[in-house]
């Protein structure tokens, strides 16, 4: 297996490059992908990913699988987001937005009145939800020795086998959808989580829908559903940079 730098000579991609009012900045950020280094799928990334672009800040992502511990060991995480800002590493979506907004206070607020924090966690049950349901799509899109690696870690946490788990998706995808109710609510007297312009509560939840998006073909939502719409906006937020990134819906 290719690891960093080697990785990165080959795969790096800058992170917003379409974007003619971005600045580019010394930031590098780890980012977990499949067999595709081009295709990021982590939803933790993909909330770092917009909250970047929110900031109008790039960075240079850097390739990483999930046997390649030891790449990111010596910045003091064992996951994805890790972002590096000239010497310093911070890690965890939720304490990289915080940085970011901190950082550069000069740029769009990403978190404006919104109960971000509350919303953080809330995010993580949406994945809790969706997991179940895309669970047995996901190492058929990972390198052999991360699939090996995926399956039997999974497969321990739950005690069955993955398509075991996944097996009843096409009824149970009715459950997950119910219980974005919350979310449905509030976006059928706003456009964003946020308001009338997203910020980073919206980030939180998108990360998980693009996740989705890019490792399983299933349709997690109904096309006349207010939640799809709304993903729809945000797929097509910074000149479309997540709909842009290669995936199984368009």
């Amino acid at each position: 297996m290719l690891r960093p730098p080697a990785i990165a000579e080959m795969a790096v991609v800058a992170l917003g490059a379409n974007f003619a009012q971005i600045t580019h900045m010394p930031l590098k950020l780890y980012e977990l992908v499949g067999t595709d280094p081009s295709r990021p799928f982590s939803p933790f990334c993909w909330r770092t990913r917009m909250a970047l672009a929110h900031k109008g800040l790039s960075a240079e992502t850097i390739p990483w699988c999930f046997t390649e511990k030891s790449a990111i060991a010596p910045h003091g995480s064992e996951k994805v987001p890790v972002l590096l800002d000239r010497d310093r590493a911070v890690v965890d979506s939720w304490t990289i937005a915080n940085y970011l907004e901190d950082t550069y206070p000069d740029r769009p607020s990403l978190f404006g009145g919104a109960m971000a924090r509350m919303l953080n966690w809330w995010g993580d049950g949406v994945i809790g939800g969706m997991f179940p349901l895309i669970i047995a799509d996901i190492p058929l899109y990972l390198k052999p020795e991360d699939a090996t690696y995926f399956r039997k870690s999974r497969e321990a946490r739950f005690g069955r086998p993955l398509e075991e788990i996944m097996a009843s998706r096409d009824n149970a995808v009715e459950g997950f959808r119910k219980s974005l109710d919350p979310l449905r609510l509030t976006l059928r007297t706003q456009a964003y989580i946020g308001g009338t312009a997203a910020n980073y509560a919206d980030y939180i939840v998108f990360g998980a829908f693009q996740w989705a998006r890019v490792v399983s073909p299933f349709k997690l939502l109904a096309e006349d559903d207010p939640v799809h719409a709304w993903r729809e906006r945000l797929l097509d937020a910074f000149d479309g940079m997540a709909r842009k990134s290669p995936s199984y819906h368009g």
